[in-house]
């Protein structure tokens, strides 16, 4: 099969265009026919990229994690509903190959049947950062309806799923974004947007949570923007220590993880018209290279994606 392939650890220009021999599925594992592959531009400068969760080097690698396609084969002993020829899409652990790739091998329990509403390609745009967004929300901050969510880079790859999944959930999301994207995030279903950008820019206290894509500073001031006993979620980096009791907030941060229960949901609001995937820009896979280099000066929201079939 060809794929891309990085032989030494580096960024977008370590990577090669090559052929290479096919994943066979081991047990517990599906071979998927890659149809489509998500692309997160920071992934080639994760340590579990490049080697195995106990630090061994695990090069050459192929990068690319969210994967839509199609089940080509199921490992031995693999008890699962999923069956060749299913119509699957899921999130790959990164200190796995990923699915910059004609096919690829993924753990059956990372899997599921992928929205039918959408194509591949956009299928593709959504296990990480949809995901991300729906254990932000459901499993951390526990929005409910009719609560006031924050989310701070509402309009960024990750954020614009936490503005639709909130107003999903029936919260009322406002969203921080460039003024730029106010259209963009209303769109979503943001019921209020703060322009950054702009000088009369204010975002009021008392939001019941505030879900920060973003960091640094702007984590910071993320806590004076909670009520008391608010819940904060970073998906940057973890809250400075002693900041929440300061506060008199929750504040918790979190790595996403494959959920086959969660991605089900998710095809579900997809087909449902409640939830829209993003895609930003296509490359194919022959320029799987171009793509992540691409990172360096795109900046549209949504999601980049390498498309391997039609």
């Amino acid at each position: 099969m060809r794929a891309v392939r990085g032989h030494v650890r580096g960024g977008a220009e370590r990577l090669v265009y090559e052929e290479v021999a096919t994943p066979v599925p081991h047990r517990g594992e599906v071979l998927v026919e890659v149809h489509a592959a998500g692309i997160t531009f920071a992934e080639l400068g994760w340590d579990l990229s490049w080697q195995t969760a106990d630090g061994r080097d695990r090069t050459p690698v192929i990068p690319a994690h969210e994967v839509s396609g199609v089940v080509a084969g199921l490992g031995p002993g693999l008890d699962d509903d999923l069956a060749v020829g299913d119509e699957v899409y899921g999130l790959i652990d990164f200190d796995r190959d990923g699915a910059a790739a004609e096919f690829t091998v993924v753990p059956a329990a990372a899997l599921a049947m992928r929205p039918r509403g959408v194509s591949h390609t956009e299928a593709a745009a959504l296990p990480l950062a949809a995901l991300t967004a729906w254990q932000a929300l459901v499993d951390h901050a526990k929005v409910l309806p009719g609560e006031r969510v924050l989310v701070q880079g509402g309009a960024g790859g990750v954020g614009n799923y936490v503005v639709q999944l909130g107003a999903a959930l029936g919260a009322e999301v406002t969203a921080a974004v460039r003024s730029a994207d106010r259209e963009f995030v209303t769109g979503l279903g943001a019921a209020r947007v703060i322009a950054y950008d702009e000088d009369d820019a204010v975002a009021e206290a008392g939001f019941d949570a505030v879900v920060d894509t973003v960091g640094g500073t702007t984590l910071l001031a993320s806590y004076g923007l909670l009520r008391p006993g608010g819940r904060l979620v970073s998906l940057t980096a973890p809250p400075p220590p002693q900041a929440a009791a300061e506060h008199g907030v929750q504040d918790v941060f979190f790595v996403v993880s494959p959920d086959r229960e969660e991605l089900t949901r998710l095809a579900e609001l997809v087909d449902e018209g409640s939830l829209r995937p993003v895609v930003a820009r296509t490359y194919p896979l022959a320029e799987g290279r171009a793509a992540y280099e691409s990172g360096a000066t795109e900046h549209a929201p949504g999601k980049t994606v390498i498309t391997v079939r039609p």
